[in-house]
């Protein structure tokens, strides 16, 4: 895969408010989260029963979530006892975020909404 469907991989992603709420809080799990019993929040993940509660939907509709941002790239898993654990795999988002910045060139003004 090119860098230019890596990215719209990555950006179909995360364009579902939902996807994008849950990589928010992987991106710091510990201010979203409680201490688990099995698993550090930071190095193992969190368990998909914290972010099935949290999230307020099915256990299988996060399970598909988790899958497209697995497929993405952007989470990992690791399976502890019988709870798979995800963590967010931030490279991959801050290479996308990288490529878009360098698509305006450096001597474009960005004009705020409003400005004239």
């Amino acid at each position: 895969m090119n860098r230019i469907e890596s990215a719209s991989c990555i950006l179909r992603a995360i364009s579902n408010p939902r996807r994008l709420t849950i990589v928010s809080w992987l991106a710091n799990p510990r201010a979203h989260f409680p201490p688990q019993r099995d698993g550090d929040l930071v190095t193992d993940g969190v368990c998909v029963g914290f972010i099935t509660k949290k999230m307020g939907i099915s256990q299988p509709a996060v399970t598909e979530h988790m899958r497209i941002l697995s497929d993405a790239g952007l989470v990992t898993s690791k399976k502890i006892k019988n709870w798979v654990f995800y963590k967010l795999e931030a490279d991959p988002l801050l290479g996308v975020l990288h490529d878009l910045l360098g698509l305006v060139d450096a001597s474009t003004t960005i004009k705020e909404p409003g400005d004239e």
